[in-house]
């Protein structure tokens, strides 16, 4: 007899800085969501798609658990909300080394409230060098919520995530394939090719540009040997422009560098990648301008 097929809807949450999209790149063997060390990088909730021989686990990976104290990070909020309803499983995702702070506590609260099964996953093990920590901690969160099962794993490594995906398909419903074999995220190319280069300009800024960026695609023509993207890399002020263009457009240059060969290596074609800086000032607090950033919508 054969086993019975699975699948199901996982909402990875935690608090900013976590590891949630590098978890979620790990679990499925695959780069959907971009990754940084800058907090709230993941703006809005991204599927991703793990089809295994018994199961089929969509996973949603979303936003950090924070203050919303500007209306993008309400509206970050409000993707965490949707992430918290209609879930088969949660997992909640805990940096061990950070310890628990009165903003954990509150993130846990707010997960706890959903009142759907949710999995603690002690995450970055591999920067601990005392194991025994883990047991005070698992301790304190016992203390926060009524936890399925504590899984230490390190996202960055590899290491406990098979105990992870056993763990998830373990508590998961009969049910369908919700998407075909072959599609593993559910956000259009345009998306995922704005925030790869938004992920450069993570990686190469600092201060308050990583904040104050978005990025737009104004163009993308399709041929059979070739890509071209036209995209806006849209800042609040004038002195956040000069950062990210450089000295003699030398930073712009590396960021489209690195942007066009992750993205040849993503679409399997040769890319001619075409990057502009704008000025949109306070656009962090402008509806029409986020609704931009925003593919669902």
């Amino acid at each position: 007899m054969s086993e019975e097929f699975v699948s199901g809807f996982v909402s990875i949450l935690g608090r900013p800085n976590a590891g949630k999209s590098t978890l979620l790149n790990a679990l499925l063997g695959r780069k959907v969501a971009i990754v940084s060390d800058k907090p709230q990088t993941t703006r809005t909730t991204i599927q991703g798609v793990l089809n295994l021989p018994n199961a089929q686990i969509v996973f949603v990976d979303t936003p950090g658990i924070h203050r919303p104290d500007s209306l993008i990070n309400k509206k970050l909020m409000q993707e965490v909300a949707a992430a918290l309803e209609g879930r088969d499983l949660l997992l909640y995702l805990a940096d061990c080394v950070r310890g628990v702070s009165t903003e954990d506590e509150q993130a846990v609260e707010l997960v706890a409230r959903s009142g759907t099964p949710c999995l603690l996953l002690l995450n970055k093990i591999d920067l601990l060098r005392d194991k025994a920590k883990l047991l005070p901690l698992i301790e304190r969160y016992k203390e926060l919520a009524n936890f399925e099962e504590f899984i230490p794993i390190s996202a960055l490594t590899g290491e406990g995530l098979d105990a992870v995906r056993e763990a998830i398909v373990k508590r998961l419903p009969p049910g369908p394939r919700y998407f075909p074999e072959d599609m593993i995220t559910d956000q259009p190319e345009e998306f995922f090719a704005a925030e790869i280069i938004r992920e450069k300009v993570l990686a190469h800024t600092r201060q308050e540009v990583p904040h104050a960026v978005m990025v737009l695609i104004d163009d993308w023509e399709e041929t059979d040997r070739l890509l071209r993207i036209s995209a806006s890399i849209v800042v609040e002020r004038p002195g956040q422009k000069g950062i990210v263009i450089g000295a003699k457009g030398a930073m712009l240059k590396k960021i489209g560098t690195e942007a066009r060969l992750e993205l040849e290596h993503w679409f399997g074609r040769k890319i001619f990648l075409e990057l502009f800086v704008k000025v949109r000032k306070n656009w962090r607090d402008n509806p029409s301008y986020l609704r931009e950033i925003d593919w669902k919508h």
